[in-house]
């Protein structure tokens, strides 16, 4: 049910950035329209008026996510997601998306690291509808210990086929362990499977009690709606829930990551066809839009290696050197925590890893030697600008923009200055943070050692398995 819990090593990092892509390419006059309310229970509400067609997508997205957890509980953020489409007394176990079904729409939910949310898309007369259902699960949920009981077996079995029988997601979770050594970000979304094991209904029900509440929800709605009417909808089933203690963003604990005084190499052995090797470097996150430049460096340089065919990865060692048979970057600027850099490949027929390892550390040693050229830096500008402006086609991603963005603590206003300070990032910038961060005692080096492969049926989707 975990939509960011990719199958691939990028998992919450890659999707973080292709949001932010997704943001950075709206001209300013998509962003003009956004109307902000806040509701007297400090449940904040966005509204952006799209009406190409008469459809409304209607988010909720808590400010609360694995990043939240602690030791023990592991995967509880994503559990009650799961538990959250087990009804209330108003709504039985099962009617939520059978309603929302018969009125030709569709619904779903997605856990990360940093927030938590729940979405509704479907004809714009069925909105108070779906407002009544989403705001009666946030404070009227039945949380019985006989429906946690056959959905943890779900979630344990999801766990089971994302996870720990798929290769290259299981390298990536051991990495992260690795990598990261006090953050929360070392635990997967899904939750360590011995944790799974050991949840009861009780810390399902405390976690619902503690940050399931309008004061720390973001309700985003974008579509063929008028902002005034959508204000007094949400005023009309939301505001009557009664706010909750609760800790904001700037007074939770840092949990800061120390710093890492060494590389780090991690080998994995696990039934798979080829060797897969992934680097990461530990690098910064924006926290301050206004006064920070690495990170928006960081995005360019991401672009340099990857990103189309003429990047410098696929170039070098996948058409030339053909040293690799996939060679690939990703970076995240957007995250509550503090953010990698990636770079991972498989070797071609004949190399070895090794080989393949010191491919990769040429091509960034070369950047931050030489840095990079103004055509591509110029390709690179304009492929994040131009690339994803199709995105906005689709209110979906236009509320995924919102959303995602005040989840993580940074105002969607903020989109054009995000991309002003992109467009304003030099050549000299791009080596600099090569230089800085592209270093041996910030390294985690992880490694797919393949083992034969069992001769078994392909596993089912356990049920109940919504993604």
């Amino acid at each position: 049910m975990n939509s960011d819990n990719r199958s691939t090593f990028f998992s919450i990092f890659s999707i973080c950035n292709f949001l932010l892509l997704i943001s950075l390419s709206a001209p300013s006059a998509v962003f003009a329209n956004p109307h902000e309310f806040l509701l007297d229970n400090g449940l904040k509400l966005i509204v952006k008026q799209d009406h190409r067609s008469p459809v409304v997508v209607t988010q909720i997205w808590y400010k609360v996510g694995s990043i939240d957890e602690v030791n023990g509980v592991t995967g509880v953020a994503h559990v009650l997601e799961h538990m959250m489409f087990k009804g209330t007394e108003k709504v039985p176990n099962g009617e939520f998306s059978k309603k929302i079904a018969a009125a030709g729409g569709r619904e779903n939910a997605f856990t990360s690291y940093d927030y938590t949310g729940y979405y509704q898309q479907l004809h714009k007369k069925h909105l108070p509808m779906a407002m009544e259902l989403e705001s009666d699960r946030m404070r009227n949920l039945l949380i019985t210990k006989e429906e946690f009981e056959k959905e943890i077996k779900v979630v344990m079995e999801e766990r089971r086929l994302r996870t720990d029988d798929q290769p290259r997601s299981l390298l990536y979770e051991k990495m992260m362990s690795v990598a990261y050594q006090a953050h929360p970000y070392k635990n997967p979304i899904i939750g360590w499977m011995n944790d799974l094991e050991n949840m009861t209904v009780d810390d399902v029900q405390d976690w619902y009690d503690r940050w399931y509440a309008p004061n720390n929800a973001i309700l985003v709605v974008v579509g063929d709606v008028d902002a005034e009417e959508v204000h007094q909808l949400a005023k009309k089933y939301y505001g009557a829930i009664q706010s909750r203690p609760l800790f904001s963003f700037n007074e939770r604990k840092p949990q800061s990551e120390p710093p890492q005084l060494g590389s780090k190499r991690i080998t994995v052995k696990a039934p798979a066809e080829l060797p897969y090797l992934i680097m990461g470097y530990h690098a910064p996150a924006i926290k301050n839009v206004q006064e920070d430049w690495e990170p928006y460096a960081l995005e360019i340089l991401e672009g340099v290696l990857d990103g189309n065919a003429s990047a410098r990865l696929n170039k070098s060692l996948v058409r030339e050197s053909q040293i690799a048979s996939s060679a690939s970057a990703g970076y995240g600027a957007m995250a509550r925590g503090p953010s990698l850099f990636f770079l991972s490949a498989v070797p071609s027929a004949g190399k070895t890893v090794a080989e393949l390892e010191q491919a990769l550390r040429g091509e960034i040693e070369k950047i931050a030697k030489t840095g990079v050229t103004a055509a591509e830096l110029a390709r690179v500008k304009a492929q994040v600008i131009a690339g994803h402006v199709y995105q906005l086609d689709s209110m979906f991603s236009q509320a995924m923009q919102i959303g995602r963005l005040e989840s993580i603590g940074v105002s969607y206003r903020d989109t054009d200055l995000i991309l002003e300070k992109l467009k304003a990032v030099t050549a000299e910038q791009v080596r600099d943070v090569a230089r800085k961060y592209f270093n041996d005692d910030s390294l985690t080096v992880a490694v797919l050692d393949p083992q034969p492969l069992e001769q078994k049926a392909p596993p089912r989707a356990p049920a109940g398995l919504r993604h």
